[in-house]
């Protein structure tokens, strides 16, 4: 047994390579664990890999993509792993504190709302995603203790959504932020959300007015509603926005975001 540290899934895996063995890997846990056991598994010849198992403790849907971070020493041109066995036990996978699990939706939704809008995008998972938002505005739709059940359902369909179609926009803003900001991968989710679902829109996502409220909601119940509160600071937004102007991710959803025009939404979550 193995615990997987906070950090970098990149870096967590390279200290792991040497030591973990097997031919399957359970993990048990959130978002970073679930993608260390993935990298671990891509880091093997594809003859030798090791098959994933995953039970999550988050609303993360990492259980469900086949994308990940590299092993740092791996040879980063082999296939990433997706996990040959889920186990989704609402009971764990919605399990969080009330703030962190607001968090972890609000990544579902990004999933859910952004997989549809990709250029990569076909009926069937545009169809689980815009179940998997129906289903976690439900989940919090009585304005008390969300559904925990429906968000279990809501995230795991969003998984699928968006392992099918590809990340694009929010995901490249959130996921360069949560790399280079310091704050947490479903934080960094739930502080853009609201911003990015304009330009989302006028990229073929629909009308996202009930999941704009939706998503200030959750980055309300996450205190997570301003970046400046989460300690981001000026300087690192200029880094965040180079970075993520360089990614390729952002071709999924046509018209290629500039760098000011990051910089811009950054700005208005700041």
């Amino acid at each position: 047994m193995h615990e997987v540290p906070s950090g970098r899934v990149d870096e967590i895996a390279g200290a792991l390579l040497a030591g973990v063995e097997g031919e399957l890997l359970v993990a048990l846990g959130g978002g970073r664990v679930i993608d260390t056991a993935k990298a671990l598994a891509a880091a093997r010849a594809p003859g030798e890999r090791a098959r994933v198992a995953a039970t999550p403790t988050t609303l993360s849907a990492a259980e469900m993509t086949v994308v990940h971070r590299r092993a740092a020493g791996a040879d980063g041109s082999l296939p990433g792993a997706r996990p040959a066995i889920v186990i989704n036990d609402p009971a764990l996978s919605a399990s969080q504190p009330e703030a962190d699990l607001a968090a972890s939706a609000a990544n579902a939704l990004g999933h859910a709302i952004e997989g549809p809008a990709t250029i990569r995008c076909h009926p069937l998972p545009a169809l689980a995603g815009h179940e998997a938002a129906r289903l976690i505005g439900a989940a919090y739709g009585s304005g008390g203790d969300p559904d925990r059940d429906a968000l279990a359902l809501g995230a795991l369909l969003s998984g699928y959504a968006i392992d099918a179609c590809g990340y694009g926009l929010h995901h490249v803003l959130s996921q360069t932020l949560a790399r280079l900001g310091g704050v947490s991968h479903a934080q960094s989710n739930a502080a853009m959300l609201p911003h990015t679902l304009s330009a989302l829109r006028s990229r073929g996502a629909g009308d996202t007015g009930a999941a704009l409220e939706l998503a200030r909601d959750l980055a309300r119940r996450a205190g997570a509603s301003r970046l400046g509160e989460l300690g981001i600071s000026e300087q690192a937004l200029d880094e965040c926005a180079d970075v993520a102007a360089q990614r390729p991710d952002l071709d999924l959803t046509p018209p290629r975001l500039s760098r000011d025009e990051i910089r811009a939404l950054y700005d208005a979550a700041l």
